[in-house]
């Protein structure tokens, strides 16, 4: 199977009283280890400088204004650990490329400056992350659990969390709603 890295998993509305249940997770790496993903639509009830003031981040703490900034529930994986995807810049070493244009870091470097003029353009919090063993991802697939497509910057960044599970099936040109959970093998 071809790596996932960039693209969204939508999950099917089969996953009804789960902890996946209508969720939009960003794979940030899928290779033949496993994968890794960040759910990007379920907000946590934190708000961005509450975070950076907590965690006494912030020199002078400028609040963070733009669509969406409260910290996300990334996953059920180290629900303690923050992951910051952010548009690229090439000042922070701390970050890993996924894209040309996304990384992905745990390092506090990014959190620090977020509020001034050298915070990247675009970011998401989250906190913890969803995993799936070798095999796991492409499995699930198979049990229709999950729909991919490609991610884009405006599911990523500008439309409200609430949102964003819609639009991205929505983006499949179909209603999800009439999928059947059902899997057919020839």
């Amino acid at each position: 199977m071809d790596s996932l890295q960039n693209n969204l998993l939508i999950a099917m509305p089969s996953l009804k009283d789960t902890f996946f249940e209508r969720s939009l997770i960003y794979i940030c790496e899928h290779d033949e280890k496993g994968a890794m993903g960040i759910m990007i639509n379920r907000p946590s009830g934190i708000v961005v400088d509450e975070l950076l003031q907590q965690m006494e981040l912030a020199e002078e703490p400028q609040p963070v204004t733009s669509l969406g900034k409260e910290v996300l529930v990334g996953g059920p994986v180290n629900p303690e650990r923050g992951f910051v995807l952010h548009t690229n810049q090439d000042c922070w070493s701390n970050s890993d490329s996924i894209t040309d244009s996304l990384m992905l870091t745990t390092s506090q470097d990014v959190l620090s400056c977020l509020g001034s003029d050298k915070a990247p353009d675009k970011f998401l919090i989250a906190l913890g992350y969803a995993g799936w063993s070798r095999g796991q991802l492409e499995q699930e697939l198979a049990d229709n659990t999950w729909l991919s497509v490609p991610a884009t910057p405006a599911l990523l960044f500008d439309i409200e969390h609430q949102q964003r599970w819609q639009q991205a099936a929505e983006s499949l040109g179909f209603d999800i709603w009439q999928l059947s959970n059902l899997a057919g093998h020839a």
